[in-house]
């Protein structure tokens, strides 16, 4: 099974940034063990600040992974391009969000990305990426 995991904007300071809200595991640190976890699993990994960039890798693995867990960070709210990337792609996504958006500020309650996932884990932090790829792998 292959799964892309596609992260966006300040997603790579996991670890530094606000780790009162996002922990302080780094991303890389917390793949190496879904790695372990998951060894039937080919990960594809992808983070950019760069909404171009996440567009474009949504349609590189979208038509050949099994799978994308999709955390768009900020652009979640402002990004219809992204929420039409996912409409045009043949694999399923799980957005992913580690912080409770819903609890946040009011712009932070909009999702461009929601309507089009195939669901929406909120607030559990690095779980939630477990939890997507559980739900990935019980779909085959």
């Amino acid at each position: 099974m292959k799964i892309a995991i596609i992260n966006g904007p300040n997603l790579n300071l996991l670890g530094t940034r606000e780790t009162s809200v996002y922990g302080d595991m780094s991303f890389d640190t917390f793949l190496d063990a879904l790695r372990k976890k998951y060894t039937s699993v080919e990960f594809d990994y992808f983070q950019s600040n760069v909404e171009g960039e996440l567009i474009n890798e949504l349609q590189r693995v979208g038509f050949s992974h099994d799978g994308i867990v999709l955390n768009p960070g900020g652009y979640t709210h402002t990004s219809v391009a992204i929420g039409d990337a996912i409409a045009a792609i043949t694999a399923p996504v799980v957005e992913v969000h580690i912080s409770n958006v819903h609890a946040r500020e009011e712009f932070r309650k909009i999702s461009h990305v929601s309507a089009k996932a195939a669901g929406s884990i909120i607030g559990l932090g690095l779980k939630g990426y477990e939890l997507a790829i559980d739900w990935l792998l019980t779909r085959k």
